[in-house]
């Protein structure tokens, strides 16, 4: 399998950094890009562009730290910060609009009402992704 465009979502998990890594080891084969983003869900209470200062710093950070990881492995990487209303459908934009081979997205073991919960986001992505979708899935102490 060739990997030319990798998008891998971040959330600020532990997973992110190793979703980052495989990312890595993925694309350096074909030498694929990989985007990278953030999507910072703004409340229907406010206009979609609303600048959230404390958030927009958190999320750059992050991207900054997913920066340095990929350099670790001596790779380079495209970041971006996407602001939309819910997460799932700027993820599949953006990997439309990229027209990426993969989406690759660290997951972490979450509980909701005693059950093992992907959450909303990840189903989405599973069921409109335009391309193969890869979860890592960070084992648990």
């Amino acid at each position: 399998m060739e990997f030319h465009k990798i998008l891998v979502p971040v959330v600020g998990t532990k997973a992110d950094e190793e979703a980052i890594r495989l990312a890595c080891r993925l694309a350096k084969k074909d030498k694929g890009k990989i985007y990278t983003v953030y999507v910072l869900t703004v409340k229907r209470a406010l206009p979609i562009d609303a600048e959230i200062k404390s958030e927009i710093r958190k999320a750059e950070g992050l991207l900054d730290q997913m920066e340095s990881c990929a350099e670790e492995q001596d790779y380079e990487i495209e970041t971006d910060l996407l602001q939309a209303r819910e997460a799932g459908p700027a993820i599949i934009d953006e990997a439309v609009e990229r027209e990426t081979d993969l989406i690759l997205m660290g997951v972490i073991y979450k509980r909701r009402f005693g059950q093992f919960s992907l959450g909303d986001v990840v189903p989405y992505v599973l069921k409109n992704a335009p391309c193969r979708v890869i979860l890592y899935h960070q084992p648990t102490a």
